[in-house]
């Protein structure tokens, strides 16, 4: 957005560096898409579509923790009916 800032940061300066790659990535995709300029409302875009990605992962993230309990009930639930516990241990 054309301004230098000094960051600090307990995190090592290559992953800060991809972040602001990340950051810099997202307001070059917004700027054709609206025509804003102003590195204000660039900066508020910009953090509402990261968010939005950030939200959009958990979620996907989620539902996948759901399917995966799911899936694993199932086999479980397959194994007791082909060798119950009391057949396996008299």
């Amino acid at each position: 957005m054309g301004q230098r800032l000094v960051l600090r940061s307990a995190a090592p300066p290559e992953h800060v560096r991809r972040l602001v790659a990340y950051v810099e990535k997202t307001v070059r995709q917004l700027r054709p898409e609206g025509g804003v300029e102003e590195p204000a409302k660039l900066a508020v875009l910009a953090a509402l579509a990261i968010a939005d990605e950030l939200f959009q992962a958990r979620e996907d993230r989620a539902q996948g923790e759901v399917e995966t309990v799911e899936r694993v009930t199932g086999l479980l639930r397959l194994l007791d009916d082909a060798a119950p516990p009391s057949k396996l241990f008299p």
